[in-house]
């Protein structure tokens, strides 16, 4: 950032020229030192105007203060249009001595995680020193403010106050106002891992840092889980709850639907449940049969693979898109089924009590992986069984039937081959020592037995057909949601998915999770998917008034797109300064940095963060 001070004659210093100060070195051409040219070395570094704040020649101005406002005031008015800080201060009353309260050190973890400052919370002083907060929070609020201490207490009260109790009210009612679409409620679980030694608690509602199932694929470390259920509608989360560490999915599942039964039986609009395979466990049966749900058969049940057979064998297939006859024709290019990526056949049954319909679902694209896959599991079994046949031909056998049972029992578990050749050797055993005659009795004749396999086309192909389909489950009636949309809402639980990839960013609360209190790291994930909450309304506030406007952003490949990511917008803004003159003893407050295409940006947040801005609404 370059500033540009005004010259001001009265602060030279003149020091009068003395020659007996000065020193005479003879010039020696031994002493010199050439260095060569190198191009490869010099550093160039492009000219930003709109990083430099230039201030006309004026010794009657004076810059007071820089801040960096960057994308920090879209969170900024985000967070009061939602009243988040005076939701969370009207249920966890402060004190009169606290400088900042509870909701305030609360957003301001907020928008240290969303400045994907690389910074640990710890760290949120050094965040937010060269930062405008008189505009981000209120007059009088300083960075030393956001110390560990003061935030560490705030995680306790949330803690006290309830995690997923005082989340549900903040996010229901965000909802409400949002107008977000609750029809469909997307349900998953994820793990965060976690390093170090914890402090044990003697309070019973603190999780169990603890080692479990790792969805981090690290189960080296001790872990906790995260549940989390979203909206279609943005990814919007509305409810939010730590688990202990070696908590499973189906028990999760089975403790959410009982509180879900009542909550969708009061519900003035149908709300539905989608989530995975965990869901769909005869102990949760009695649950779902009172919830309306779409789920996936798990590959684990029996039924589920005969399932799939018998639609093989029907061929009775449904374009998804079009609710066309389809045929599953192996032989096509991938222009001509561009279109035609999923299809599906129906059967209607009774399965633990409940009237479903299942859909089984085929896909190219998992025909053409799963194709990938058994090649090489082929390939994998195919060296395993080499290695055991070659043992298997040293041996000896009192019979062939002896023989041929090993060898059957050696190949009965052959996923992809088939036995192509068997060769018995008679090896026989004499009574007597030193070359046979043939008068020579024998004692007895053992058998070797040689065998080489082949792929099993039969086997494979029916591998390959069962991984290219799934089995979706639902008990919501057709006039409710036709089969397309049942696929659709299936499809749309990817809208968790993505909420658990960006909570675990590595730019996105770096190294957070290393408070020592289980209490307080259910806090933070707390805080972090209230986060998550700020994040996902923003972008559909920015989505839904692109698309009623019309208009477009260019990408980062600079083709124009009306679904930008919110975290583009943020780096669009960066270089955006808050600066504070002084003009002839006049404060003047100058937002810098704003150019026409940032305007249009900034305009699609709503009144309150334009005034951020210093910008009109309209």
């Amino acid at each position: 950032m370059e500033i540009s001070v005004p010259h001001n004659p009265a602060m030279e210093i003149s020091v009068p020229h003395n020659p007996a100060m000065e020193i005479s070195v003879p010039h020696n051409p031994a002493m010199e030192i050439s260095v060569p040219h190198n191009p490869a070395m010099e550093i160039s570094v492009p000219h930003n105007p709109a990083m430099e704040i230039s201030v006309p020649h004026n010794p009657a101005v004076e810059i007071v203060k820089v801040a960096r406002l960057d994308h920090l005031g879209i969170i900024a008015g985000v967070i009061k249009d939602l009243g988040i800080i005076e939701m969370i201060d009207a249920g966890i009353v402060g004190d009169d001595q606290e400088e900042i309260s509870t909701g305030e050190a609360v957003a301001g973890m907020i928008i240290n995680g969303l400045g994907f400052s690389n910074r640990p919370i710890s760290l949120t002083p050094q965040f937010f020193e060269n930062k405008p907060l008189e505009v981000l929070f209120r007059e009088d609020v300083s960075a030393k403010h956001f110390n560990r201490f003061k935030l560490g207490r705030s995680l306790d009260k949330v803690f006290s106050y309830g995690c997923d109790l005082l989340f549900s009210e903040i996010a229901l009612s965000v909802c409400l106002s949002e107008g977000i679409d609750l029809r469909f409620n997307c349900l998953d679980t994820s793990s965060f891992s976690l390093t170090g030694e914890y402090i044990p608690e003697s309070d019973e509602q603190a999780i169990l840092v603890t080692h479990g199932y790792s969805k981090d694929h690290r189960p080296d470390l001790k872990q906790t889980v995260l549940e989390l259920m979203v909206s279609q509608d943005g990814g919007v989360p509305f409810i939010s709850r730590s688990w202990d560490g070696n908590a499973e999915d189906s028990a999760v599942f089975k403790e959410r639907c009982e509180v879900l039964i009542e909550q969708f039986s009061n519900s003035e609009t149908p709300r539905y449940l989608v989530a995975d395979s965990k869901l769909y466990t005869k102990k949760n049966a009695s649950n779902l049969a009172r919830l309306p749900f779409i789920t996936r058969i798990p590959e684990t049940l029996k039924v589920a693979q005969q399932v799939i057979d018998q639609a093989w064998d029907f061929d009775q297939w449904q374009s998804l898109a079009k609710g066309q006859p389809f045929a599953c024709d192996r032989t096509r290019s991938s222009a001509d089924t561009a279109n035609e990526s999923h299809s599906y056949q129906r059967l209607d049954l009774c399965h633990y009590g409940i009237e479903q319909r299942w859909l089984v679902i085929y896909s190219d694209a998992a025909f053409k992986q799963a194709e990938k896959t058994l090649a090489k599991a082929q390939t994998k079994e195919h060296q395993k069984m080499r290695k055991q046949l070659f043992h298997l031909q040293a041996q000896r056998f009192d019979s062939q039937e002896a023989a041929h049972m090993t060898l059957d029992k050696m190949t009965k578990k052959l996923s992809y081959h088939q036995v192509a050749q068997t060769t018995l050797t008679p090896h026989v055993q004499y009574a007597r020592k030193g070359r046979p005659t043939k008068d020579t009795p024998i004692k007895g004749i053992q058998w070797q037995i040689q065998a080489t396999v082949e792929p099993d086309s039969n086997k494979i192909k029916e591998q390959q057909q069962r991984k290219a389909c799934f089995v979706l489950s639902t008990n919501i009636s057709d006039a409710d949601l036709t089969d397309d949309e049942v696929f659709a809402g299936y499809k749309g639980q990817s809208a968790v998915e993505r909420g658990f990839r960006f909570l675990k960013d590595p730019m996105f609360f770096v190294s957070s999770l290393f408070v020592k209190k289980p209490s307080r790291i259910c806090g933070l994930l707390m805080v972090m998917t209230l986060a998550l909450l700020v994040y996902s309304v923003a972008q559909r506030r920015m989505r839904k008034l692109l698309e009623s406007q019309r208009e477009t952003i260019e990408n980062q490949i600079r083709q124009p797109t009306k679904r930008p990511t919110l975290r583009w917008i943020f780096q669009l803004l960066e270089g955006i300064n808050r600066v504070v003159l002084s003009i002839q003893g006049q404060v003047t407050i100058l937002i810098e940095g704003i150019t026409d295409r940032r305007k249009k940006i900034i305009r699609l947040f709503g009144q309150n963060v334009c005034q951020i801005y210093q910008i009109s609404s309209v």
